[in-house]
């Protein structure tokens, strides 16, 4: 099973074009600056695009509207 699942995630995001958006964004930041917002052993994920959806997920990112 996939965590967290994509159903809690489309509760916080309202589509899952920007779901894939906003987590690309925010994994490539995680390679760049090695910058995390939880601590390593907190982290169910390895990689960074799913460690930036337990972010999601927990409320650590926020999403601006245009």
């Amino acid at each position: 099973m996939i965590y967290p699942s994509i159903d809690k995630l489309l509760n916080i995001v309202d589509s899952k074009y920007k779901l894939v958006h906003v987590t690309s964004q925010r994994s490539k930041q995680m390679l760049e600056n090695n910058h995390y917002q939880m601590r390593e052993n907190e982290y169910t994920a390895k990689k960074p695009i799913g460690r930036a959806l337990e972010e999601l997920e927990k409320g650590l990112i926020k999403i601006k509207e245009d």
